[in-house]
């Protein structure tokens, strides 16, 4: 189990707010897409970009579980990319409303 960070088993009900920087061959490969479909499919809003300098930025509330398993898949990402580091930070909760690609 991925613990998010500064987490001392945090309740799983206990909302979170994550900003993810995701490196490797990230683009060209649908990863924000499926980024996006998996963060849906686990309950979490927020939003999921390209960068200029190749990586993927990602900011996600959900429950602290959920954002685990957010992590965890971004770790792989779709079977075209090829991960290098996923760097997590927790940040203010924004109350995001849904998780959206933004270009």
């Amino acid at each position: 189990m991925l613990l998010l960070p500064n987490q001392n088993r945090l309740n799983s009900n206990t909302m979170k707010h994550l900003n993810l920087t995701i490196t490797g061959k990230v683009q060209g490969v649908f990863y924000r897409k499926n980024a996006m479909e998996q963060a849906q499919k686990l309950d979490i809003k927020g939003f999921v970009q390209n960068q200029p300098d190749g990586s993927v930025y990602a900011e996600a509330e959900g429950k602290a579980e959920h954002l685990e398993s957010f992590i965890s898949w971004c770790n792989r990402g779709p079977d075209t990319a090829r991960v290098k580091h996923v760097h997590v930070e927790e940040g203010e909760l924004k109350n995001f409303e849904a998780f959206i690609i933004r270009t």
